[in-house]
């Protein structure tokens, strides 16, 4: 586990089994969620992602955004880039990993396509280091909140819906190994 301190926000990430030495170099603000989402709620993250969201008007530009999110999602450990972790429904290949440590769960995610890496991204900043009782509950309003549902293809759209039904489920079955 690698003990990586963010300089700008003076937090230090210890979630990811990875070297994540870029939280030194470039903090931006969407990747102070991502360590900073241990001390906050899953609405006040939400809160955040839409805040960032209501700044650009055009979608072409929220789409700029969305792939920055995703440039910015950690490295995944290339031992969960295998088949195991593929969550099926997605038009795209997307690997997501969770670990439960000290009662919450930590998500690591990636993607072959560049705008369903950004959509995954979004959904690890929102709901890693939260508790499994907070992930099951979620409501993920930001998504409708942000207009994101009404400009995904509907395949696209299929495939956030199994990502959130995956987060969900290994939370619950976090939860009941307790």
């Amino acid at each position: 586990m690698y003990d990586v301190r963010c300089t700008m926000y003076d937090v230090r990430c210890t979630m990811y089994d990875v070297r994540c030495t870029m939280y030194d170099v470039r903090c931006t603000m969407y990747e102070s969620y991502i360590i900073n989402n241990q001390t906050m709620t899953i609405q006040e993250i939400e809160n955040q992602l839409v805040g960032e969201f209501a700044s650009v008007d055009d979608w072409l530009d929220k789409y700029d955004l969305i792939l920055d999110m995703g440039k910015s999602l950690p490295p995944i450990d290339p031992k969960y880039k295998t088949d195991k972790y593929i969550i099926s429904g997605c038009q795209s290949k997307v690997w997501l990993f969770a670990e439960y440590r000290e009662g919450k769960v930590y998500f690591m995610a990636d993607s072959d396509a560049i705008i369903t890496k950004g959509i995954v991204s979004m959904l690890v900043s929102v709901l890693s280091g939260q508790t499994p009782d907070a992930i099951q509950s979620a409501e993920l309003n930001f998504i409708d909140r942000i207009g994101l549902k009404e400009h995904l293809s509907p395949t696209r759209s299929n495939g956030l819906a199994s990502m959130v039904k995956q987060m969900k489920l290994y939370a619950m079955v976090f939860k009941m190994k307790g």
